[in-house]
């Protein structure tokens, strides 16, 4: 009977408390990239805080770990937060192809002042820190974004 009244008062407390349940939403990212000669190049997408600090790592193109120094500003970060990038790695892009990614965002992020980068290197070549940001805003996310460097541009569009 004790079990039961414990049973049902957690329950209320779940159903009226101050509890919130961290809501995301999926989209799906299309990075179409220049023209260029060389390598395929490396391109990290990560979620940037209001304050500019690197909060975490959405999606890593390009598998063969001995590059990733090659994007020094995220490396930094990688190497201090060693988080796991197993699960949002995959295969790097060439020049003039394209690659489509699914990202997972936060939706307490949208509208508070946190931004998508895109970071981009290729071997022997120039590093792109800021290839392309997007504010995470509502009208932002799904609009259109020009790159500076190897990319040409990214879209996002939301996932059912």
């Amino acid at each position: 009977m004790k079990l039961v009244k414990i049973g049902i008062l957690l329950m209320i407390s779940l159903l009226y408390g101050n509890y919130s349940i961290a809501q995301s939403s999926r989209y799906k990212c299309m990075v179409q990239m220049n023209s260029y000669e060389g390598e395929a190049a490396y391109v990290i997408i990560s979620l940037i805080s209001p304050s500019g600090a690197y909060e975490k790592t959405l999606s890593v193109l390009g598998t063969d770990k001995q590059w990733y120094n090659t994007l020094k500003e995220w490396y930094k970060f990688q190497t201090k937060s060693k988080e796991k990038l197993s699960a949002v790695t995959g295969a790097s892009v060439g020049g003039g192809d394209r690659a489509v990614r699914t990202l997972v965002i936060d939706d307490a992020k949208l509208n508070k002042g946190y931004k998508l980068r895109f970071e981009s290197a290729v071997e022997e070549q120039k590093y792109h820190v800021q290839d392309v940001e997007i504010p995470l805003t509502t009208e932002a996310i799904t609009a259109r974004a020009t790159g500076k460097g190897y990319i040409r541009f990214v879209k996002l569009n939301k996932t059912p």
